[in-house]
């Protein structure tokens, strides 16, 4: 059975704040941050947006794309780090925000950023059981970062949505292949505003390792190399390691680059390396194959082989798309940016 993705959407916040913004207000250097990181700016979403709104907004349009009836809907799972509730599902009120049938399974998931692509591996395995027609897979995040901290000038905010199913294809996923491990580089304790990187882990023993173990193995498993590849999407934390992780495989920047947000939006975590996947599908052909390889720290990577099919180019405009959402920005400033985080709160009384 060919299971994949019948439907796709995504949700951006307009507001936006330039990292530059955020060095002056702490007195850093402004283009030594900028060099370090690639990201020219990030989304911020606005006051009453949260990870539960951005999540309805993408499914929404997903299932605009998928051109399928809620009640056809048999799971919904959802994958943050962000949820506004510390003992709340997500998934149980996006049951009622897209009038969704009662007899759904609903889960949130959590493993850092690769939770939303955990999500699209348990609904594939749903649909080939039988036991659900579709599912959405949701990857929606508000991400975290420390007033002053490093953080502070990558995480971003937005969500993505994939419509699951075996009918109707847009995009067949072809293959996954997973790689995990116990490697500390992120974490967050209970009780703990804000995340903690294990510096030494992040880099060659967190991101690059299980990124290049997942699509190793995917390749090795299907005899497949680079230049088989049309696209390749990888996690996002920055603009310089999707690239670097990219020139470590073989793949040449004109195949990574069209997947590639970051630097425009920051890091959104859970819908990272998604929407760049989003974005992909807006331009791809009918036939086109494409890697897509998520991270979340802790650690793991998943990898997926997604070849496009001809239905592809007409489910395009039927929804908001990535490219517009990206030029449709209001920038603030780092005082605004504070209220809409809630970093500062108004004290009545």
């Amino acid at each position: 059975m060919a299971v994949g993705i019948v439907g796709w959407g995504a949700y951006i916040p307009r507001y936006r704040i330039k990292t530059r913004e955020i060095a002056e207000a702490w007195g850093d250097d402004a283009l030594r941050i900028r060099d370090m990181y690639l990201v020219e700016e990030k989304a911020v979403g606005y006051i009453d947006e949260d990870p539960v709104t951005m999540a309805v907004e993408a499914s929404r349009d997903a299932l605009t794309r998928a051109g399928i009836a809620p009640s056809e809907v048999g799971a919904v799972f959802a994958g943050t780090e962000s949820k506004p509730y510390a003992v709340k599902p997500i998934s149980s009120i996006l049951i009622d925000a897209l009038n969704l049938k009662r007899q759904v399974y609903s889960v949130d998931m959590e493993f850092a950023c690769k939770a939303g692509s955990d999500a699209i591996v348990n609904l594939m395995g749903l649909v080939k059981s039988g036991l659900i027609k579709y599912g959405i897979a949701v990857g929606t995040d508000s991400s975290q970062g420390e007033p002053g901290e490093h953080l502070e000038y990558t995480v971003g905010t937005g969500a993505v949505a994939y419509i699951i199913g075996s009918t109707n294809l847009v995009a067949e996923i072809k293959y996954t292949y997973p790689f995990a491990s116990d490697t500390p580089d992120f974490w967050r304790r209970d009780g703990s505003p804000y995340p903690v990187h294990g510096e030494g882990f992040t880099g060659e023993p967190a991101y690059f390792r299980h990124i290049i173990g997942a699509a190793k193995g995917l390749m090795e498993e299907l005899g497949m190399k680079p230049n088989d590849f049309d696209y390749a999407i990888f996690h996002q934390p920055n603009a310089r390691f999707p690239v670097r992780v990219a020139q470590m495989l073989g793949f040449p920047l004109e195949k990574v680059k069209p997947g590639i947000v970051v630097d425009l939006i920051g890091n959104t975590y859970n819908a990272s390396a998604l929407l760049g996947l989003a974005k992909v599908l807006e331009e791809a052909k009918p036939g086109s194959r494409i890697l897509v390889v998520t991270f979340g720290s802790g650690a793991g990577s998943n990898a997926f082989y997604i070849e496009t099919t001809d239905l592809l180019p007409s489910r395009v405009k039927l929804a908001r798309t990535v490219g517009e959402m990206l030029e449709d920005k209001v920038y603030i400033d780092y005082s605004l940016y504070l209220k809409y985080r809630k970093i500062i709160k108004m004290i009545h009384g």
